[in-house]
């Protein structure tokens, strides 16, 4: 009504003031009364048109049909998803989403608030784990070993997703079931470098999903050279809330990889986690919209691009690591960021991990030190002998690192570059990592003791890690003199590792005995 009285207000005024002013006249004085009530009547008319015009403005504003139909065009535009240009799934109701646990099932209450509070007081384990293993028939009998190395049949479930059927061997037994994938070949592919492969390991989530597996909650996708870490994948996946849709993942240490698919992108080389309502999200739409991507290069964009269209981002975690990288993994291992060891990726293209074993020894020796203690493995701690003035960089079930001068933490962040990428270029820039050059004095280089052996001892565990040989040891003396390397009569380094509470980032270690 402030507003229609303030029009009223300034309406008037502007009749009163007309440039032509007739009845002002000399001439029209004997008509001034008429003119009068002519101004008058004029006012009075325009007045009541304009408070009929507001009262039936108001009405229509106010009245139940506008209100219904306003009702009607929020619920429209609240329904409607901000990716208007594709045909988006129903998104199913919690009932429709968590599948019931495969021992019993379980009626959900008629009060939803305590179905959710029994769904988030379960705690995770490895049955609510599926995992989804791309493999390739031709590599399966040697790639069959590095799965052997991490997966635990008796509390796991899920399947290697081969191209054709292999012949079964004696102690396949301890391995996932393979299943042959479905044909793919219906679907275009355009690419002119990649590989139609990419169409089939990108169905495997799907597929995986249509198996309508009792109490999954999480679909782990990973490839048949992944060594996962799975009770760090448990805890990581922890701080979820699976009912919810979820894509979790890394994207690769190339930054020529990331910046041709996507730094938004999970690498499936490292680890995949896909929640069941994501899943079920995919299932309806994956194979309609990978007929949109023909010209996409795997498997990874794929999904990435179908995952896009519904709108979900990706959750990073600095613990799955796609490794795109070739020849010596020692600055990337010994530099474990603050975060959960999850996975690795490409293990038969970098050197063995420790000096004088096999890759498969290798494997084996770092994931006994990771079933030991897997929230502790590759984190470092830092210790100082300021007698002698030495720094001491423990990666624990890897590396020991002796500097012979005094190192800030700060100094020892980065990543020494000791690898390449996959692409072959060994430069700082080629890595979305905080990479440092080697160091480039030979007296300045550390002494390094791998690990050898690990055990218990008590609660705690026990390494023992000893000092590697080097081609450059003699030329170092030398050179180096009158200063002699670090530790001279050490061969060996035990490091006690005591187990690692829920704030376990805040944790030291009871360090070195010699």
């Amino acid at each position: 009504m402030r507003l229609i009285l303030t029009v009223m207000l300034s309406f008037i005024p502007y009749l009163y003031s007309s440039p032509h002013r007739p009845c002002s006249s000399p001439v029209a004085r004997p008509r001034l009364r008429r003119c009068r009530l002519s101004r008058f009547a004029t006012a009075l008319v325009a007045t009541t048109a304009l408070l009929v015009a507001s009262v039936a403005w108001l009405s229509l504003v106010f009245s139940p049909a506008t209100s219904r139909c306003w009702h009607l065009l929020r619920d429209w535009e609240d329904a409607h998803i901000w990716n208007r240009g594709y045909h988006h799934p129903h998104i199913p109701s919690e009932r429709e989403i968590w599948p019931p646990d495969h021992d019993e099932e379980i009626a959900q209450p008629r009060n939803r608030s305590l179905w959710e509070e029994r769904s988030r007081l379960d705690d995770l384990s490895l049955n609510h784990l599926m995992f989804g293993i791309a493999g390739s028939s031709q590599l399966w009998e040697r790639r069959k070993e590095l799965v052997r190395l991490w997966w635990k049949p008796s509390q796991m479930r899920g399947h290697v997703w081969l191209e054709e059927q292999v012949s079964p061997q004696q102690g396949d037994g301890s391995l996932p079931p393979i299943i042959v994938s479905e044909d793919s070949s219906r679907f275009r592919y355009t690419n002119p470098t990649g590989h139609p492969s990419g169409l089939r390991i990108s169905r495997i989530a799907m597929e995986s999903f249509r198996l309508s597996l009792p109490g999954v909650r999480w679909f782990i996708l990973g490839d048949d050279d992944t060594i996962f870490n799975v009770n760090n994948l448990l805890a990581v996946l922890s701080k979820y809330d699976p009912s919810e849709m979820l894509y979790v993942g890394n994207p690769s240490e190339s930054h020529s990889a990331n910046s041709y698919f996507s730094h938004n992108m999970a690498f499936g080389g490292g680890g995949i986690a896909i929640s069941y309502p994501l899943a079920q999200a995919l299932s309806r739409i994956h194979d309609d919209c990978i007929d949109r991507y023909p010209k996409l290069y795997g498997s990874d964009d794929r999904l990435h691009a179908c995952i896009t269209e519904l709108g979900v981002p990706l959750s990073k975690e600095p613990g799955f690591h796609q490794w795109d990288i070739k020849g010596d993994a020692h600055g990337i291992l010994s530099s474990h960021p603050i975060a959960p060891f999850v996975s690795i990726h490409h293990v038969e293209a970098v050197n063995p991990l420790y000096p004088g074993l096999s890759t498969l020894d290798s494997l084996k020796l770092f994931t006994e030190a990771m079933d030991l203690s897997p929230r502790s493995v590759l984190q470092r701690s830092i210790c100082y002998d300021h007698t002698h003035k030495l720094t001491f960089s423990i990666s624990l079930g890897y590396v020991v690192q002796v500097f012979p001068n005094v190192l800030l933490p700060r100094d020892l962040e980065r990543a020494e570059l000791t690898f390449s990428a996959w692409n072959g270029i060994r430069h700082p820039s080629e890595f979305d990592l905080d990479i440092k050059l080697p160091v480039s004095s030979l007296c300045k280089k550390p002494i390094l003791f791998f690990l050898n052996e690990v055990g218990r001892e008590g609660n705690a565990t026990l390494g023992t890690y000893s000092r590697s040989l080097v081609k450059f040891d003699l030329k170092r003396k030398l050179l180096c003199f009158p200063s002699s390397p670090p530790l001279p009569n050490v061969e060996k380094i035990q490091v006690l590792g005591l187990p690692l509470s829920k704030n376990w980032h805040l944790v030291t270690f009871s360090c070195l005995s010699f």
